[in-house]
């Protein structure tokens, strides 16, 4: 039974028995703790933690996960994958252990003609909790499976929490025994490699309270509401129905071996060293497919840096079977075909998809080639001070600009015979990682604990929005916090949060700022609003300061929103949708949004392209934006079924996460979008839009800045201005300008050449003089001395190596120049062979010298060169020199 078909059966089966099909949420995970969905029961979360009432009392989807703690066990195991799909079904205060456990039994044993999976019945073994009577009497008498097949294990096996303070209950997991050739029998609590576990019913009935890990916690109490959450995992399913060894032998992943084999000749099963590599070839493509499929971009941080490892182990572990051409177009391609069956919209997305992965593969093959020439400096550094570690700083600094995994680090450093200070990495990595949590964290809550948020909610609810019509309107203090903390007052020069029960403010998301303003209580108070959040779903929380008197919890309140903030930022809104569908008019759906900020007056749009927007493009863009404009187009907004809105057309951000119904914001004939953002009414408002130019953010997405309306004119009037002086400075029209002025630098260039040159003479004179005057050390001829400030490097080099040249005779000879340049001390140092023979070498000389000027420097026996912070050391790094000359002559 292949992959897509267990999927639909499995949807299907619990759709006809009144669950609610729920589409798999994006793997961006829309919570500050998590980077990635990396559990089938992420997305339903709010709904068990009582954040937020379930759409349905059950429901059950198919989600995607993807998980990387264990990343270096992939393809060396039978079941280590760093992308899986985990079905589950889900009852919320509806059927609890019978329910969950008949419709576990039915699916799996049905036939496969009235829809089931048919499994064996006899192969089925149980494991319950080891005080959950009830469980193991439902197994055994309701359903039928022998008591020597049900088996009971501790907390630390089937006992579910998430971690935290929270919901918690017992659990039951569903295993198959795959027989004797898989191991010794005895169920699952002997041999979890025979006796694979394919579903775990969760049965959420306790509350926990604090404490550490798995076991460590007490019970609390009982849940008000009893829910469901199982999973099973559809990949090692698929590996029983379609009988093969492991997972990476079922038809998603075995169509990528394949086609890794066919790319580098090597058989799979002919070795087991390049079978773990085909393994982690077909894991890390699908996986990479399957993020960029929900807008994850490659990068050095978070989600990106994920993406950016799991690529280039596979590109790297292609090397490794023999590939020496790029061959990422054909895996992702291979991939795009098996997984579209299950998720079409990978196929409708796949020149967007091929463009992102293609740059990246790109972008790495450039990087072995730069970082390789930083790990080797790196390296003989190490060695050369007897060190025998590569430091944990030179690993993180591969990784964070050359985008090294660091078992690249690893691998290559082995190689020279180093090993990596990986606990230094891993803690570089760690600090970068919670300062980026840290900050998102901070930026939506404050210091506050989120309970306290979900307080409000719980006793006030959510947060009306009147801002779409309203531009102030009365409201009342539902919540209040000073300083992070609940408190029933506040008084002037506070720092608080304010909760109301309704609020034109707009809360900071979908790339628009928030709105400021004023909240004026009726007992005359005044609070400055000068940010908003929704750091719990709905709840919108109001920061700011106490201008003047005391607010309480209950009181009246004007909400007030600075009206011409707001304004000059919908214009920017509006102009991000225009620019939005110009560039994707202009180079194709490829050009998908990854990102925005709508400010005041000017806005910032990311978008995919593996390459720079030529020019003569942005100017077609920015021309076809204000063309709009003046077609005075009306902007509207209706809330439409998800599904109705994607027929429409309108577009959607990669990694936002939608609900069922939807804002569509619609710009006349030209623009459609889904949108919660504040826009203007018609076009016409916008005044002018001016694109400043384009960038680079990271591998495969561009960067547009641009100005909105006053703005944008300020812009066009300063450019004018300085216009207007340049053609008074070269007498000459506007139109003329790029000529005369190429002309002039071109002349200034030709003058530095010149200049350039006859410095060059001037200090390769000084070699004769210079050969002429060298001291006799033990036989050694030195020289040694400085140049005129200002020389360059090259020009040092040149001396130094006209000066070495001049000194005949067979004598061993040592040339060690200093200049100083831009205020920074350099040194080139050349030895002849007759020196080298003596044992005297320019590398080590160097390294003397460099270190006495505060730097550091290497190169070859022959010539090398260094450098330093202290100008005022030059003549201690001459003497630092001749005294090692000497000791070795």
């Amino acid at each position: 039974m292949e992959s897509a078909e267990i999927r639909r059966r499995w949807l299907r089966f619990f759709e006809e028995r009144g669950h609610t099909v729920v589409p798999s949420a994006s793997l961006i995970a829309d919570d500050p703790t998590l980077l990635l969905v990396n559990a089938g029961m992420v997305p339903f979360k709010p709904y068990f933690l009582g954040e937020v009432k379930p759409p349905a009392p059950r429901a059950t989807s198919v989600q995607k996960c993807v998980r990387t703690p264990d990343i270096e066990e992939v393809g060396k195991t039978t079941r280590h994958g760093t992308f899986f799909q985990m079905c589950g079904n889900f009852s919320f205060g509806d059927y609890f252990k019978e329910g969950a456990i008949g419709y576990a039994w039915e699916l799996l044993t049905g036939s496969v003609a009235d829809g089931g999976y048919g499994l064996d019945p006899e192969k089925l073994w149980i494991t319950v909790y080891l005080d959950d009577d009830e469980a193991e009497q439902i197994w055994r008498e309701k359903i039928g499976v022998p008591a020597e097949r049900i088996q009971r294990l501790g907390k630390k096996d089937n006992f579910w929490s998430m971690g935290v303070p929270g919901p918690c209950g017992p659990c039951s997991e569903i295993n198959y025994d795959r027989g004797p050739e898989f191991g010794v029998e005895g169920g699952p609590a002997v041999n979890d490699e025979r006796y694979v576990e394919i579903w775990n019913l969760v049965f959420m009935q306790y509350e926990r309270g604090e404490g550490a890990g798995k076991e460590d916690f007490p019970i609390l109490g009982d849940l008000p509401a009893k829910n469901i959450d199982t999973g099973l995992g559809l990949e090692r399913l698929a590996m029983i129905l379609q009988g093969v060894q492991n997972m990476y032998e079922t038809d998603t992943l075995r169509v990528v071996i394949d086609k890794a084999t066919e790319l580098t000749g090597v058989s799979y099963g002919a070795a087991h060293e390049s079978d773990v590599s085909l393994r982690v070839v077909a894991d890390h493509i699908r996986t990479s497919v399957m993020l960029i499929g929900d807008g994850v971009t490659p990068g050095n941080e978070g989600r990106g840096y994920v993406l950016r490892r799991i690529m280039r182990r596979a590109i790297r572990n292609m090397r490794l079977l023999g590939a020496t051409t790029e061959v990422v177009a054909e895996l992702v391609d291979v991939t795009l075909k098996t997984m579209g069956q299950q998720y079409p919209e990978l196929l409708t997305d796949r020149k967007r998809i091929e463009t992102v992965a293609l740059a990246e593969e790109a972008a790495f093959l450039k990087a072995l080639k730069g970082g390789t020439n930083i790990l080797d400096t790196a390296v003989t550094e190490t060695k050369a001070s007897g060190g025998k570690v590569l430091s944990g700083d030179k690993a993180f600094l591969l990784h964070d600009t050359w985008g090294f995994p660091i078992d690249l680090t690893l691998e290559m450093a082995a190689e020279q015979g180093l090993s990596v200070d990986e606990d230094g990495f891993r803690r570089l990595m760690k600090e970068q990682r919670d300062r980026a949590k840290a900050d998102a964290m901070v930026k939506k809550s404050g210091h506050a604990d989120l309970s306290a948020y979900r307080a409000v909610a719980d006793t006030a609810g959510t947060t009306q929005f009147t801002g779409y019509t309203l531009n102030e309107g009365e409201a009342t203090v539902v919540g209040l916090l000073v300083d992070g903390v609940p408190s029933p007052a506040a008084n002037e020069g506070d720092e608080v949060e304010v909760i109301l029960d309704r609020t034109p403010f707009y809360a900071e998301g979908g790339g628009q700022l928030a709105d400021t303003g004023r909240i004026r209580i009726d007992s005359g108070a005044v609070i400055e609003v000068r940010d908003v959040q929704q750091p719990v779903a709905g709840v919108s929380v109001h920061k700011g300061v106490v201008q003047v008197g005391e607010v309480t919890v209950g009181a009246g309140a004007l909400a007030q929103i600075d009206l011409v903030r707001r304004r000059s930022i919908a214009r920017a809104h509006s102009a991000t949708h225009l620019t939005h569908q110009a560039l994707r008019d202009a180079l194709g759906p490829t050009a998908a949004q990854a990102g925005s900020e709508n400010s005041p007056g000017r806005f910032r749009f990311d978008f995919g392209s593996p390459t720079a927007v030529p020019g003569t493009v942005l100017t077609d863009v920015e021309q076809k934006i204000n063309e709009v404009l003046a077609r005075e187009l009306d902007v509207t907004a209706e809330v439409l079924p998800i599904a109705e809105a994607k027929k429409q057309g309108a577009i959607a951000e990669f990694g936002e996460k939608y609900g069922e119904h939807v804002r569509v914001v619609t710009i006349g004939d030209y623009s459609k979008e889904l949108c919660g953002g504040t826009h203007v009414g018609n076009t016409a408002q916008l005044g002018l839009v001016k694109l400043l130019g384009e960038s680079s953010i990271g591998s495969g997405v561009r960067r547009v800045e641009a100005l909105v309306g006053v703005d944008a004119y300020s812009f066009l009037a300063r450019e004018h201005t300085i216009v207007s002086q340049l053609t008074d400075l070269v007498k000459g029209r506007p139109e003329e300008l790029p000529d005369k002025i190429s002309g002039v630098l071109a002349k200034l260039k030709d003058a530095e050449k010149e200049i350039e040159r006859f410095r060059a003479e001037k200090v390769l004179q000084a070699a004769a003089g210079l050969a002429a005057g060298a001291q006799d050390v033990k036989g050694v001829a030195l020289v040694t001395g400085t140049v005129p400030e200002g020389t360059g490097a090259d020009d040092l080099r040149k001396l130094v190596l006209d000066v070495r040249q001049r000194i005949t005779g067979g004598r061993p000879a040592v040339v060690a120049l200093f200049t100083v340049a831009n205020g920074r001390p350099l040194t080139v140092i050349a030895t002849n062979e007759a020196a080298r023979e003596r044992g005297i070498k320019a590398g080590e000389l160097v390294r003397a010298a460099a270190k006495t000027l505060g730097g550091g420097g290497g190169g070859k026996d022959d010539v090398a060169q260094g450098g330093g912070q202290n100008p005022a050391a030059v003549d201690e790094a001459v003497g630092a020199v001749q005294r090692l000359v000497a000791e070795k002559a």
